[in-house]
């Protein structure tokens, strides 16, 4: 009698299949951005870092730099009007850029036209938008002629002097406003286009009004365009430059102004580093607040 033969293991297809290849397509499509951000910013950030650091005599660690842009004349104003054409500016676009998203989001009649004319800032340089509204504060300026017109003023008021810094910083803040509110507003409408609209309509059933659903529903599902907005202004108004030059040329002193200043005039490219450095500290540590203060808190959902 034969032995009963053994039974045959099956192998299941899949097994027979080798592992599949890791795909490095998004890593292809990502180089062109890394190379873009390692040279036009890692690397200047780093050189900028050294020189702030170093001694260009001995190559030796130094706060020498440090030391004597903290003794500069410009050093406590340059902070002190950053921070505050930063503190005034940056809150009031980001309440006229959400009020133009709003308005925008409720598709009125000639809404298409309203957020284009909204835009047009976007395509304007910093240096433009300095030179127009320069024109219109200047002694002879369309400000000056429109009063006068209206018969407001007798004599042309000399808005841009050093007697009247507080009008010199006002103007600032006012072109600042202007040219970069519509950033503020491209992000939150574009963020608010990725709200569905179920959420309002949910909130409108329950008996929600108009304004709780703004605040309860509608801000709340914004809040990571708001923090985009917030960091994104925020670190291009500590880097105001070109609009205070044209306004008030070194009357109102900025950090920005003054590395300039010190590379240019002066010749130190590394006092200038050291200034770029306390930007970038500057930059670092409100970006680092936005994302703790504005973070998404996950629910914690039992199972």
């Amino acid at each position: 009698m034969r032995p009963p033969v053994a039974e045959r293991e099956t192998v299941a297809p899949e097994a027979l299949r080798l592992p599949p290849r890791r795909d490095l397509a998004p890593y292809w499509l990502l180089l062109p951005t890394a190379l873009y951000l390692g040279v036009f910013f890692v690397y200047p950030m780093s050189q900028a870092v050294w020189l702030a650091v170093s001694d260009p005599r001995s190559g030796q660690l130094t706060l020498e730099h440090f030391q004597r842009m903290s003794d500069d004349v410009h050093f406590r104003d340059a902070i002190r009007n950053t921070l505050l054409i930063t503190a005034i500016a940056v809150p009031v676009q980001i309440a006229l850029g959400l009020a133009i998203a709003l308005m925008v989001n409720t598709c009125f009649r000639g809404h298409t036209m309203f957020l284009y004319l909204c835009a047009i800032p976007i395509g304007i340089s910093d240096l433009a938008a300095g030179l127009i509204w320069l024109s219109i504060f200047i002694e002879r300026g369309y400000l000056n002629a429109a009063l006068g017109a209206l018969g407001a003023i007798q004599q042309p008021v000399t808005w841009l002097s050093f007697e009247r810094r507080d009008w010199l910083v006002s103007a600032i803040v006012v072109t600042e406003i202007w040219r970069a509110t519509a950033i503020v507003m491209i992000i939150l409408v574009a963020g608010m286009q990725l709200i569905a609209r179920d959420y309002v309509e949910t909130a409108q059933v329950f008996g929600a009004s108009r304004w709780r659903t703004l605040l309860e529903v509608f801000l709340p599902l914004l809040r990571p365009s708001l923090q985009t907005a917030l960091i994104i202004r925020t670190i291009l108004a500590f880097q105001c430059f070109a609009t205070v030059i044209i306004m008030s040329g070194r009357l109102v002193p900025v950090m920005a102004g003054e590395s300039y200043f010190w590379y240019s005039l002066y010749r130190n490219a590394n006092v200038a580093s050291a200034y770029a450095v306390l930007i970038l500290l500057f930059s670092g540590s409100i970006t680092y607040f936005y994302l703790r203060a504005l973070r998404q808190r996950e629910l914690d959902v039992p199972r």
